[in-house]
């Protein structure tokens, strides 16, 4: 990537709890996009739209300088708060809050842990002075001084219950959770993907199976994978994070990777992640429908945010297909 783009690229992918009403999220969308007054802010891109009208649950992939990034997500957050409703949410994905993540990746080699955790806690607190009743947990690199990860601290707020219980969580920036607005984790860290592979059976028993042993913390599981089992359009899909891991990939394991402030850092391919599931699936007689990643790979982030900031293309996710890199 030109130096230019290298000194000052920030991204966010951000989860927003509705997939149903895509005008709305495309509002949400915009929003990052335009000031108050409808100008265009420069150095700014919405690079992909992904809904999943099962999970009822939206990626929103906002590409923006280090410079532009507070004010781009603080204007989606509060789009997404003014028109999301927990009280009436339904849909069979985890979440907590309207705005349900907002993590903030480096992409330019020049933008380091600090700048990401800064703008993270910035928006933490920016978005529960500009939307009263809104309330944040902190996760990652913006979790001083203990770094808890994004697992970890989602396990702490009861993200993984079928139904939260909000009135005993303590939020760290903002009240106590609003159901209107439910609950947002705010943080920073180096890039996480999301990979889902789909399992042709309606056997939840047999999608927790796969995903208990992919799962980083099994033994023998994949490093930096992180998944639930989730029934989805008649089958039952393994959602995996795929958070990248420090150090350069070994030999044996050659890995995509990157840098973020000189240090290294490697991932799971997707292609692994999918044979994985087929091969653990195959032992109970279950085949695989397909795969999906959702958003892009560190490295295809980083090269389609120079094409759309280069060309000054804001709303990127309407026009990928008919860019020529």
């Amino acid at each position: 990537m030109d130096d230019h783009y290298g000194h000052f690229i920030g991204t966010t992918p951000g989860d927003v709890s509705e997939a149903r009403d895509k005008d709305l999220v495309e509002s949400v969308a915009k929003a990052s996009l335009y000031d108050a007054q409808g100008v265009r802010r420069d150095g700014t891109t919405v690079l992909n739209i992904f809904n999943d009208c099962d999970y009822n649950r939206s990626v929103v992939t906002i590409v923006a300088s280090i410079d532009s990034i507070r004010e781009a997500v603080l204007s989606a957050c509060e789009k997404a708060c003014e028109l999301i409703d927990m009280r009436t949410h339904s849909g069979v994905h985890p979440c907590l809050g309207a705005v349900d993540l907002v993590p903030i990746y480096p992409l330019g080699e020049d933008v380091g842990t600090e700048d990401c955790a800064r703008e993270s806690r910035a928006v933490a607190t920016g978005l529960t002075r500009r939307v009263p009743g809104t309330s944040v947990f902190l996760f990652g690199w913006a979790d001083v001084p203990l770094e808890r990860g994004l697992a970890q601290r989602r396990k702490e707020m009861g993200w993984f219950k079928k139904t939260a219980d909000l009135d005993r969580i303590t939020a760290c920036v903002g009240p106590a959770p609003h159901k209107r607005f439910g609950l947002t984790g705010v943080g920073a860290g180096p890039y996480v993907m999301n990979c889902n592979v789909t399992i042709d059976t309606q056997d939840l028993s047999v999608g927790r199976r796969v995903a208990n042993a992919i799962r980083e913390s099994a033994p023998g599981g994949l490093p930096g994978v992180q998944v639930l089992a989730l029934p989805h359009e008649g089958a039952v899909e393994i959602a995996c994070n795929v958070e990248s891991v420090p150090g350069l990939p070994g030999p044996t394991a050659p890995w995509p990777s990157f840098s973020v402030g000189g240090r290294p850092y490697c991932h799971v391919p997707p292609s692994l992640i999918s044979a994985r599931v087929a091969e653990l699936a195959g032992r109970d007689g279950v085949g695989t429908k397909g795969s999906a990643l959702v958003g892009f790979t560190p490295n295809q982030c980083r090269t389609l945010a120079e094409v759309a900031l280069s060309r000054g293309i804001g709303q990127f996710w309407k026009e990928q297909q008919r860019v020529r890199m």
